[in-house]
């Protein structure tokens, strides 16, 4: 998937550089429709133990932790053997159960991008978090 030709994409990236993230307020936040939006999030970090793998088709995830170091589990989505349900049309994920990831921490204010075919298990460690979660559709 070459991420620099999709036009959602660099929307988001033209978007990012434009505005203070922290300035906006928690939910759904439309930039291009369903074609792009950000969710703001204020959540708690887990243990990994507690975190899963999950998988989009739709879109992409650009995820940037606002107020914390934020760890995610990664994972080839073709390597992911246990699948929690089906996948959710609608919502567009799936979850799985698999643990044997590599683990990658995101600084504070720095960006991580995830295409479908990367499984990803965000919130990994501990305290709360505001994040921005960008969802950038295939196109």
């Amino acid at each position: 998937m070459e991420l620099i030709e999709n036009t959602n994409y660099q929307a988001a990236l033209e978007y990012i550089s434009e505005h203070d993230l922290e300035e906006l307020s928690p939910g759904r936040h439309y930039i291009d429709g369903d074609n792009l939006f950000v969710n703001i999030v204020d959540d708690e970090l887990q243990p990994a133990e507690k975190a899963c793998l999950e998988v989009h088709n739709r879109y992409i995830d650009i995820q940037i932790p606002l107020s914390a170091s934020e760890s995610f589990g990664i994972k080839p989505r073709k390597e992911c053997l246990k699948p929690i349900g089906e996948f959710d049309d609608e919502k567009d994920y799936q979850l799985f159960a698999d643990k044997d990831w590599e683990t990658v921490t995101v600084p504070e204010g720095e960006a991580i991008v995830f295409a479908p075919d990367m499984a990803h298990a965000p919130l990994i460690g501990s305290g709360p978090i505001r994040k921005a979660v960008f969802k950038v559709k295939v196109d």
